[in-house]
């Protein structure tokens, strides 16, 4: 069973999903219990399941702990879910994807109980939060985009948005070759070869990416300064299509 969240980068928000894993491993039935993020963060849902893949379970339950839970997010994880399956070289558990919180009979007791809690909370002093005094400008010469359009995001921008932030601070791109920032943006333009991934100061426009191609990117583009052709669609004026692999 993996519990699924969007993204955490500190460590507190990963000890709490490590605590719900913990909780969900004590449950009748459940044999292994574990999460992941569908966007920045370690673990990721693709590593994980790659790795429960090499165990011999019959099944692995997804859990999306999501609220709202877009309409979207279950069938883009169903295709993401299909594309990584179609690299693989024989097939592993079947695999149930939640429905998420809302359809829960005890979400209304959870609503209460947590309404219940803030009234016993310490009342809110501005004066504790004092404001932010001053920013460092960085430095890093590159902006890379990922659109997270509405094409884009069905397509699965959001899990290639988090193996690029992943791979950022595994690397440590922010500093490295030019310095590189990076950002989600809303509609970049060619919906056709979503998901779409533009990157600056050069403008290079990349379609129809896999994490194999973020990683092509960052290894060419970004720490050699050569973009990646054979990913890269040309700002010509003519309509493109999508390219097959």
């Amino acid at each position: 069973m993996v519990l699924v969240a969007r993204g955490a980068v500190a460590a507190a928000p990963r000890a709490e999903m490590e605590s719900l894993a913990t909780l969900a491993a004590r449950m009748p039935g459940i044999s292994h219990a574990t999460y992941a993020f569908t966007e920045q963060g370690v673990p990721s849902l693709r590593e994980v399941v790659v790795a429960l893949r090499d165990r011999p379970f019959a099944e692995i339950r997804i859990v999306p702990l999501l609220l709202p839970m877009e309409p979207s997010f279950r069938a883009w994880l169903g295709r993401t879910l299909a594309r990584w399956q179609t690299g693989w070289d024989r097939e592993g558990p079947a695999v149930r994807i939640g429905p998420g919180p809302i359809s829960s009979v005890h979400l209304e007791g959870l609503v209460a109980d947590l309404i219940d809690r803030a009234g016993h909370e310490p009342l809110f002093d501005p004066e504790s939060h004092p404001p932010v005094t001053g920013s460092v400008v960085s430095a890093a010469q590159r902006r890379v985009l990922v659109c997270r359009g509405g094409p884009c995001s069905e397509a699965g921008s959001a899990v290639l948005w988090g193996h690029l932030r992943n791979e950022q601070e595994r690397l440590g791109l922010r500093t490295a070759g030019r310095g590189m920032m990076s950002a989600t943006t809303s509609c970049l333009g060619p919906c056709s070869l979503a998901p779409v991934v533009q990157v600056w100061p050069e403008g290079t426009v990349y379609g129809g990416l896999d994490e194999t191609g973020i990683d092509r990117i960052v290894a060419e583009h970004l720490l050699r300064d050569a973009p990646v052709e054979t990913l890269a669609y040309t700002a010509d004026g003519r309509k493109k299509r999508l390219r097959t692999p």
